[in-house]
């Protein structure tokens, strides 16, 4: 017991030290006596799970060696059209062939999926009966990856059965996968480290996804070379993911406090809530996107800082992959499923697109000036982190002033000037709210609670930045 005691007390001062906000005290003080759910109704557990990671400029070579070592006698790339014409594509398909890979390619991924497009991807998945995954590409790419890679490995299930509640039926995953590999071109979504796949539920216009840590990659290998032909735009809206998986990570709800707690650790959920592991990637990403991040949208070419934003896009997807995002990511959804006509500048799409991270970023404002008082802490440390003077702020004013530091931010890389610039009105938000409803799996991890007027009032105060 002795042993036991020290651990706990070890625990309870680590977590004293690093935060004392509402939101994040006495955090295993709560978990000290407990083993087991039966006598608590919130968690008392977290557990950190990320693919392996390689990184290195020109590692994409070494891919073909990877197949042939695991064995792979047929295998699926999948990558998107624009891509399929790139020197990131073209370096791993050089290294299938010079490795004697046998493989087939599918190029029809498309950019922001939806459930009918992660339904073509399957039926190829299924029909070519491949025993090993790889995808090439950013967040969508890989993300349809994961999807093609489940359902063929459950041939007789309904697309909605492993698609999250309350829009599908979020069973757990028992079958095992085919293996992964995930090569990143984009510098942003982290999908190469997380069980997560996301996607436009057409029926609603709302997105959802999947997340169970059993479609996670086996392998990403993360190539700084390739984020060298992503656009200025790209680059941009690409980092401003990376920004709010480190914030939002950083200020969930701490995993003690989300319930239900789970009777099996099979129903433990991937976004368990923020948590000492994870806190620790999620503040070096934010250090690293402070850094970095506007080097790399305004110079193509500078290697370095695009190289540490490809890292920072690991740092936080292992960060947000464990702990969660919540009301940005939450919100960002029916911004993005319900887009009318506008076009985004530096991607090669026929269709609207309000690209994800800008459809995350333009509420971080008004959502981090809501959230704060839960974790003032927090929220001062990434005002100062992102360049703020935080010296003589007080602790009620901790979200107007990582708010004012947002936007400086974001007006620094010429972001657009809130929700009305990407085509939407007041007359929008009732629809809005209405889609980030049902997205309660990252919701719910909000530090603090909120009702449908809250949520109005979010993207009301979004509308404009500036």
């Amino acid at each position: 017991m002795a042993g036991r005691d020290r651990i706990v007390h070890l625990l309870r001062q680590l977590e004293r030290a690093a935060c004392r906000c509402p939101a994040h005290s006495n955090t295993f003080h709560q978990a000290a006596g407990s083993a087991k759910c039966t006598v608590r109704t919130t968690d008392y557990a977290f557990e950190m799970a990320s693919s392996n990671i390689r990184y290195g400029p020109g590692v994409s070579k070494e891919i073909g060696m990877d197949l042939q070592n695991l064995g792979a006698r047929n295998v699926c790339l999948m990558t998107d059209r624009n891509l399929s014409l790139l020197p990131p594509v073209k370096a791993v398909l050089e290294s299938l062939a010079k490795n004697g890979v046998n493989f087939k390619v599918y190029d029809n991924v498309r950019v922001e999926p939806t459930d009918s497009s992660f339904k073509d991807a399957i039926s190829f998945a299924k029909n070519g009966s491949f025993d090993m995954y790889v995808a090439v590409g950013g967040g969508s790419v890989i993300d349809t990856c994961k999807a093609a890679n489940l359902y063929a490995c459950h041939p007789e299930a309904d697309f909605l059965d492993f698609v999250n509640a309350p829009i599908g039926k979020g069973k757990p995953i028992r079958n095992p996968l085919k293996p992964l590999i995930a090569v990143p071109t984009t510098a942003g979504t982290g999908s190469e480290t997380t069980g997560v796949a996301i996607f436009d539920y057409e029926p609603l216009r709302a997105k959802t996804g999947i997340a169970s840590r059993a479609i996670r990659p086996m392998l990403g290998i993360v190539d700084p070379t390739h984020t060298l032909s992503m656009p200025e735009r790209v680059a941009a809206n690409s980092g401003f993911d990376v920004l709010c998986h480190a914030l939002e990570s950083y200020t969930a709800l701490p995993y003690d406090q989300r319930s239900p707690c789970p009777s099996d650790p099979i129903q433990r959920p991937a976004y368990q809530g923020s948590n000492p592991i994870s806190d620790v990637w999620s503040r070096h990403a934010l250090h690293v996107v402070a850094k970095y991040m506007k080097r790399a949208v305004r110079d193509p070419e500078d290697l370095e800082a695009r190289s540490s934003m490809h890292l920072a896009s690991v740092f936080a997807g292992i960060g947000f992959g464990n702990a969660g995002v919540h009301l940005c990511h939450g919100m960002s959804y029916p911004i993005a499923g319900n887009v009318k006509t506008h076009t985004a500048k530096g991607y090669s799409v026929e269709h609207p697109l309000v690209p994800h991270g800008l459809s995350v970023v333009l509420t971080s404002p008004a959502v981090f000036s809501f959230t704060a008082p839960m974790c003032p802490e927090r929220h001062l440390e990434a005002a100062e982190i992102l360049g703020a003077d935080v010296r003589q702020v007080k602790r009620q004013d901790a979200g107007a002033v990582l708010a004012d530091a947002l936007r400086q931010f974001l007006s620094d890389l010429h972001v657009e000037d809130g929700l009305s610039a990407v085509g939407y009105s007041k007359d929008d938000i009732p629809a809005l709210v209405k889609g980030t409803l049902p997205q309660e799996r990252v919701t719910k991890l909000s530090p603090r609670k909120h009702t449908e007027e809250d949520l109005s009032q979010l993207f009301e105060a979004s509308m404009k930045l500036y």
